[in-house]
């Protein structure tokens, strides 16, 4: 069991510099400066991009961060190409995600706080796969139910309180 642990967390390891690689490459290409930080976060790789300054780096998040979700994109296939695996492969740049995640945590506890208040259940905007991911963790940690409904990429979440037959229910937000 070590031996497997080993061989995961070095096969993660190998994804992040090949990741780091690949985004050295793009950012030599584009003349952006920033610094690479690789590193291994619940079981995934991930590289972030650190800026040496604030122009340029903040081109590679975009609009709502459309930018480094395609980066990401990219920067799995590349990793796919060399590994033959497919990789959960993190990309931030600048602390985008982490600033992200903060916003998106509020937003759940502020619908948290809703359900409390009313007993009713409250539903969030459309999000990604991604954002709903988190609001359905904070949703968990704060032990209360969400449901994802919809198609992409009109997907929603719905927050609601659990009742005693939801204890042995499988919570839907895992499913994402």
């Amino acid at each position: 069991m070590a031996q497997e642990e080993t061989t995961t967390i070095d096969q993660l390891n190998e994804e992040a510099d090949i990741a780091a690689d690949y985004l050295e490459g793009l950012l030599d290409i584009a003349d952006y400066e920033g610094d690479i930080e690789m590193g291994v976060r619940n079981g995934r790789p991930m590289v972030q991009i650190i800026a040496d300054d604030d122009t340029d780096i903040k081109h590679l998040i975009g609009c709502n961060g459309e930018v480094v979700d395609a980066l990401q994109q990219l920067t799995r296939l590349a990793v796919q190409q060399k590994t033959g695996e497919r990789s959960h492969l993190i990309v931030d740049v600048d602390g985008f995600l982490k600033r992200k995640r903060q916003r998106l945590r509020d937003i759940a506890l502020d619908a948290i706080d809703e359900v409390h208040d009313t007993g009713e259940p409250v539903d969030l905007k459309p999000m990604n796969w991604f954002e709903r991911k988190v609001i359905h963790d904070v949703v968990r940690e704060e032990g209360l139910k969400s449901r994802s409904h919809g198609e992409e990429p009109r997907r929603y979440v719905t927050i609601y309180m659990k009742s005693s037959a939801d204890e042995s229910d499988v919570d839907e937000g895992s499913e994402e």
